[in-house]
């Protein structure tokens, strides 16, 4: 297997991303060659900061974003500037062919906007950077969840639910995911509805599945599943995808199972996107506090089997 090329965007640089990556080098390097972006300013001060050294072979990026003073913890417009900048490198290197992937680092949601950027995370702006309906989807090797309304609130997901946008969601997620197993597709209501009894979503679920495997050509989604028993053990050793209606649904139980390993991977893109599945910590950045790896370990090895 050819060695991939993963261009790595370092987040908010007041957080724990640059912790992450300098720590876990010398892993992903056995299998991956990664492109930090970074400036070569800024990583020394953070690595001065966190009293870790540089790896030899670390590999950055000039000229990204002003320098400016790591405020370990803060939520600043300085930071969310040159997170976002990071961001826009690392899509950029994808776009031209320069790396196979993208995996980014935490962002600070309010650091964005104290910067002016137009977009709430990484998603939103990848659908307007592509013009594509990026898919959602969280999980780790044992169980993903593909989210088929996101950040909306909760009185507006029923009114979300049409066939044809559900449909065509269904077709984009199984020629992006590629899910070896059949995929458990979550009904909205109570007991999946109980035949109408809890409410009719169901009936547009079942129909927008049936039309997906006219046009799949084959069986691969289940019909609607009670949520309340869709992620037992029982039910969850016959898939290893899911398709949950609202964000909720999907994510309680998936970081329930999987909070430390998770990730976050955007489909149906013309590049690879992953993600660690966790923020930026502020509350421990740079206190020399032990970090859990997996979910950024699990972010590259996605992008390595796919």
């Amino acid at each position: 297997m050819l060695r991939k090329k993963i261009a790595i965007s370092i987040g908010d640089l007041n957080g724990i991303g640059i912790q992450l990556v300098l720590e876990n080098h010398d892993i992903i390097s056995k299998e991956v060659d990664a492109v930090y972006c970074v400036n070569r300013s800024m990583l020394e001060q953070a690595a001065q900061k966190l009293n870790l050294p540089i790896p030899t072979d670390f590999i950055t990026i000039e000229n990204i974003a002003a320098d400016f003073e790591i405020d370990a913890g803060v939520v600043s417009k300085e930071s969310g500037t040159y997170a976002y900048a990071s961001f826009v490198k690392a899509v950029e290197l994808a776009r031209n062919q320069e790396v196979d992937a993208i995996t980014t680092l935490p962002i600070h949601k309010k650091a964005w906007e104290l910067a002016g950027v137009a977009y709430k995370g990484h998603t939103d702006a990848l659908r307007d950077f592509f013009d594509a309906e990026a898919i959602m989807m969280l999980g780790s090797p044992k169980m993903y969840v593909a989210l088929f309304t996101e950040h909306i609130p909760l009185k507006e997901v029923a009114g979300s639910i049409n066939e044809k946008a559900l449909t065509r969601f269904l077709i984009d997620f199984y020629h992006t995911a590629k899910p070896n197993t059949q995929v458990g597709v979550l009904g909205l209501n109570p007991h999946a509805g109980d035949d109408g009894v809890l409410g009719d979503e169901e009936r547009i679920i079942e129909k927008a599945i049936e039309n997906a495997h006219v046009e799949i050509g084959k069986q691969v989604f289940s019909t609607p599943l009670v949520p309340d028993i869709a992620f037992t053990p029982r039910v969850r050793a016959n898939y290893t995808h899911y398709v949950a209606m609202y964000h909720d649904q999907g994510l309680a139980p998936l970081k329930a199972l999987y909070f430390d390993e998770g990730i976050n991977v955007s489909l149906n893109l013309p590049i690879l996107r992953t993600s660690v599945d966790h923020g930026t910590a502020f509350d421990v950045a740079y206190k020399g506090i032990e970090l859990s790896s997996l979910s950024y370990l699990n972010a590259i090895k996605y992008v390595i089997v796919n």
